[in-house]
Parts: structure tokens; sequence; C-alpha cells
């Protein structure tokens, strides 16, 4: 299952869940002749009891049955972290980026029983600037759903929809982007419904193997918006004609909602009214599942934050799958979504696949997520070197990219680097890592007005601010009366007096907790040495989703806050 709603009517889609065979690969032995595990998909290669720690290559296999001539469209929502796909032994499509979609494509399969193979590389090294040691685990393996689409010659690769306000009533730009891959000139028409509201991009042409970007805005009277009070959804179906033919030849649903984000005055606005996010940092990480999340263990997450009274998620620190998105579409939670890269030093941003890696996935990102009305954030680089001025030109360059494909979001980074941030004024949010009473003795409430005045500083004066990471450890179980460090105690103590004193802070538009959920860490040494049995303990629930002492402080202050 892709998406929580079905996505086609007229185009057949296959689901590729199931058990394939898997090997992994020998560096003494590269080639794959035998397959001696079974390993689910969606799923992560680590639950398998030979392969807990496994770092390096796997192989998957596939067999699939075709019963007509046909084309085919391959989609994989993400694959850890480094991907090649092959199709009867041809390679149709290379990927790298554990945490964002890609396609390959298949033209004129014959009937029959075909050989699908995913060769999957989870090592760490110089070719992946992005997934490195990190303070989060790199899982192996095809983590996210797959699928396989029937296509024809011509065909809607994807719709993406931006809503528009406009002189009191609604309008929307869709955007449509239409495949030719026959070898003749298409004379086709597209056509759009939303509920009563129908509407025509006309008649339109594409030349022999081009793909265009239709784009046109389109009014939508009468819509209700979209809220985290009142989350109304619209299914947007287009449908593509060839000339001469009566019935659709293919279809595209997405789902949308109708909001506006605005940020001025020190505030963020949905709809012209100010907003507090009241969030989480969580990671996709589950000692049962690794990061291959079902959908109940998403709706667990989901309505545990919703029992503290939380109202917004960080997606800590990448894009995160589509139907959790889907999920915070539905329920009304604000998102904040980041590409993928965390704490990363200025030797490590000059690895030299680093810009291009970060392009791709700023793209990905924001072409496969926009259409979600949850998302009301962009952002970059956590932790990074933006204290840097190297640093500062891979900050303008990813803002500006994202910038340029998506203008109606506002775009930040969480930023740890104090009076030092040197790039406050390229983005429209301003946040804040900070963790007093953890790793120092400082006051929340003092260290927040010090950090407005290092923003107002730094060219982020007039810009909203958010509190993006505070906690401390707190280990599940260890209970002390002397509320030492490491004890649900001191944890609580903590979570306490930080939340006290942003919640009482008029000028904070955020505050995003560190972190819902313990998580595994990648064993390694320097720091991440200090991680206590190979886990980030400062989860308000451990790694099982058992609630510590914290989880009622959290309840008091975020259901209190308006």
């Amino acid at each position: 299952m892709l998406r929580l709603f079905q996505t086609h009517h007229i185009r057949k889609v296959t689901d590729l869940e199931g058990t394939w065979d898997f090997s992994i690969v020998d560096e003494e032995t590269p080639s794959v002749d035998r397959y001696p595990y079974k390993l689910a998909v969606p799923g992560c290669w680590e639950m398998h009891p030979d392969l807990l720690t496994y770092r390096g290559e796997g192989v998957y296999r596939k067999t699939i049955q075709i019963e007509r001539p046909t084309s085919l469209r391959f989609e994989f929502k993400g694959v850890s972290h480094t991907a090649k796909v092959f199709f009867d032994g041809v390679l149709i499509a290379e990927h790298y980026n554990a945490y964002t979609a890609f396609t390959a494509k298949v033209r004129n399969v014959s009937p029959g029983t075909h050989e699908l193979i995913v060769w999957v590389d989870n090592s760490f090294g110089e070719h992946s600037s992005l997934h490195i040691p990190n303070d989060y685990y790199t899982y192996g393996g095809i983590i996210r759903p797959a699928a396989y689409e029937e296509i024809s010659d011509l065909y809607i690769e994807n719709v993406r929809f931006t809503p528009i306000f406009e002189n009191k009533d609604w309008e929307g730009e869709v955007r449509v982007a239409v495949c030719n891959d026959s070898h003749q000139r298409q004379s086709f028409q597209l056509k759009g419904t939303m509920e009563e509201h129908s509407f025509s991009f006309g008649s339109l042409e594409l030349a022999p193997n081009e793909i265009r970007i239709i784009t046109e805005t389109f009014n939508f009277p009468g819509i209700s918006p979209w809220s985290a009070s009142s989350p109304r959804l619209y299914e947007l179906r287009m449908e593509l004609f060839i000339n001469g033919i009566e019935r659709p030849v293919d279809d595209f649903i997405e789902r949308v909602g109708f909001r506006v984000i605005e940020t001025g005055d020190g505030s963020i606005r949905v709809n012209g009214e100010a907003i507090v996010m009241k969030g989480f940092n969580r990671h996709e990480d589950h000692p049962l599942v690794g990061a291959a999340f079902p959908l109940a263990l998403m709706l667990q997450d989901l309505d545990l934050m919703q029992d503290m009274g939380a109202n917004a998620v960080r997606t800590s620190h990448y894009p995160n799958d589509e139907r959790f998105l889907d999920l915070c579409d539905e329920r009304g939670i604000y998102v904040w979504e980041e590409n993928h890269a965390r704490g990363l030093s200025l030797e490590q941003m000059q690895n030299p696949h680093f810009i291009k890696q970060c392009e791709d996935v700023n793209r990905e990102m924001v072409e496969q997520h926009a259409s979600h009305p949850s998302i009301i954030i962009w952002a970059i680089l956590n932790e990074c070197a933006s204290d840097t001025e190297e640093g500062r030109e891979h900050y303008r360059r990813q803002l500006e990219q994202i910038r340029s494909m998506d203008q109606s979001r506002p775009l930040t980074f969480a930023s740890h680097h104090r009076e030092r941030e040197l790039c406050f004024d390229l983005a429209d949010i301003v946040s804040f890592n900070l963790y007093p009473l953890w790793y120092g003795n400082e006051d929340p409430g003092e260290l927040c007005d010090t950090a407005r005045g290092w923003a107002n500083a730094a060219g982020g004066k007039g810009k909203p601010m958010i509190m993006s990471e505070f906690g401390a450890d707190g280990f599940y179980g260890h209970r002390s009366p002397a509320r030492v460090k490491g004890s649900e105690e001191r944890q609580s103590d903590i979570i306490e007096q930080n939340l006290a004193a942003y919640t009482s802070r008029p000028f904070l538009s955020g505050m995003f907790i560190w972190q819902f959920c313990d998580c595994r860490v990648v064993e390694a040494l320097g720091w991440l040495m200090t991680r206590s049995c190979t886990k980030n303990s400062k989860g308000i629930v451990d790694e099982y989703r058992r609630p510590k002492l914290a989880y009622s402080v959290v309840q008091k202050h975020y259901k209190n806050r308006s």
C-alpha cells in the first residue's frame, strides 16, 4: 500500500509487498547465485537473527507474472540507502537516499514470468555523504512500500497541487506531468474533477518521447479550508483522454487540502490565524521493524503524541514515509519536513558527492510531498556548518533551490551554533536546538530570551522563532530518589522547566521536544561512544512506546496551551 487512498481507478497497480528472496554480498564473492533468506518487503534486513548488525550489500529477488503485453512503471518509496534495480538482468534504475521515492520504466514487456532484482547497499564511505555514522541508525533493505503499474505509451507521471487564496475565494494551481513514450506525436486532453468541481486543460500535444509539465490555475468556490481543528481533504482526480477515444486511458488521484501559510511580525499564520506548534521530533525507528513502519505503528505513534496534546511533528532528520504524512493530513497535524542531513561538519560537507546528493533529495522531497496540506515548513541541514562562510554557501544554495520549487511554505533550519550562527538571514523562520539543564546549567527561559537576541542580531529580527530541540536522557525504568541524570525523574524535571519557560513566551511560534521515542544509533567511536546501550534515550516514550514519567508533564503543558 503506497498511500492511504486509491491513487488510480484506471491504471492497474500491483503491490510488491510480501516475501522476497535475499542474499548478502560477500566481498570475496560479489556475484550471487543462491538466495538463502526469505525477507519481508517492506522491511529491514536487521530484523533477521543472522543480520542484526549487517552493514554492506544485499540482493533482493522477486519473480512477477505478466498476463498481457504492456509497459511497466516500478515505484519504490524507499530503499536504504543505495539501490540498483534490474529487470530480467537489465539495469533500469539507480538511486541514492533511503528516504525519498524513485521510479523506473520498462517498455514492451511480454506476457510471462520476469525477474526483478534490487541490489541494496547501506555501507558507509565516501560514496555516501548523507548516510554516515550518526545519532540514528541507517537500516538496510527495501524499507518502504513498492509496487508496479501497467502503463500505456501516454500516461500521467504525477500531479501536484498548490492552494491559493485570492479575493476571498480559493483557487488551486494544478501541475500535471504527462509523458509520451511513443515514437509518434500524441494529441490528448486533461480533465480534472474535485467533488462537484470540473475543469479542463483543453487540447494538448506531446512530441515523441517527451515529458512535459502542464500547469494552470483553477477556481474552486465554496471550498472548506484545511486546518488543525478541521482537516478537510479533497480528492483531486485527473483523467487523460486521447483525442478520438471516448474513455480515459489513464488517471491519477491526489489528495489535497486548502490552506495558506504566511510568516511576518514574528508569527506563523495558517489561513490568517497565528499558530503555536507543540510537537515532537520523531525518528522512524522501532525494535520490531527498524525503519519499515507498518500502518498500525504509525497510528500508535500519532495516538500517543496527540494524547499528550501535540499538534505538530518534525520529521527528524529526513523525509518521512508518505503514509505517515497522509495520516497527518487526516488528523490536522502540522508537519515540519526536512531534507536528509544531520550534524555534518564543514569537512563532511566538502564530500565530492554532497552538493549533488542534497540537490536530489531536496528535489525529490518537494516534488513528491508538496501536495500534503499538513506540511507547513520545509527545512534543511540540521546542525551542520552554518557558522562558517563556506557552509553558508551550501545553506544559501539549498534554500534557494527549495524556494524556486515551492514558494507556498516558509523555510528554516535547526541551528545549535548560538551567537555564531551566520545563516538566519537566509531563512523565513529561526530555529534553535538548545539543551538547557542537560548539556549545561542554563535557565531555559533566560536562554530562550538570549537566543531571541542572537537571532535578531544575525538577520532574524521580526522572523518567527521555534525551539526545534530540547530534552534530556531518561532511561526507562531507571528511578532515583536523588533524581540523578539519566533517571526518569531528572528527565521529567528538565522537561517541566523547559516547557514552563517556552509555553509562557508569546514570541515563540513552536517547540519540538527531543524526542518522541528512544531510537537506535550507529555503533561507532567518538561522541557516539557516549550513547549508552547504543541508543538515544531522550524519548518521552521508550523504543517500545512505553511512557516515561515525563509523559504526564508533556500532557500538562501541551494540553493547557491553546
